[in-house]
């Protein structure tokens, strides 16, 4: 207490409330500072999305597919065969297609017509594709139809309508038109 007499320390001991002539001092809240990603230029510079060599083998994306095939699963639940058709296609159309095993069925270049593998990139009009001889594809999607199936259920992709990336893909409302053969 401050130096006082000791009447005016009784007099203030006996009043209710005690104020200390003690401030805490104002905590200042520090701003985080939000971490800034890389620019596109830097991404490729790092080579951020590259596979290496030594990592394009068809048996290390095998565990995808299965982890691919259970999501599709969950989100169509379980492909049941009572399932409507038109509602597993709107679904397999705004899903993620990483790890899917595609085959081109259709194409304007014949040297695209059969190649399956699994989907290991999706960009906005190619897919990557590791093939069981581990090679890597780029197969545009433009002017390509692909087919996929699971658990006998197969589904045709016409790339041409495909042309988006996976992220703008799942917002997308798609319309029912008529297909153009290839």
């Amino acid at each position: 207490m401050p130096k006082m007499k000791d009447e005016a320390i009784q007099d203030m001991l006996t009043r209710k409330a005690v104020v200390l002539e003690h401030y805490p001092k104002k905590k200042t809240k520090q701003k985080r500072k939000k971490t800034k990603g890389f620019t596109a230029k830097q991404r490729r510079e790092l080579r951020l999305f590259e596979i290496e060599p030594e990592q394009q083998r068809y048996a290390i994306f095998l565990p995808l597919h299965e982890l691919w095939k259970q999501y599709i699963r969950d989100l169509c639940h379980g492909l049941k065969p009572d399932a409507q058709p038109h509602m597993i296609q709107s679904k397999l159309l705004k899903a993620d297609l990483h790890g899917a095993i595609v085959t081109v069925t259709k194409s304007k270049c014949p040297s695209y017509v059969g190649i399956t593998g699994i989907i290991l990139q999706e960009f906005k009009h190619v897919f990557k594709i590791i093939t069981k001889e581990d090679k890597l594809k780029v197969v545009p999607k433009l002017n390509n139809v692909f087919s996929l199936e699971l658990d006998g259920f197969i589904s045709y992709i016409y790339g041409s309508k495909f042309l988006l990336r996976a992220s703008e893909r799942s917002a997308k409302k798609f319309k029912l038109k008529g297909t153009i053969d290839l």
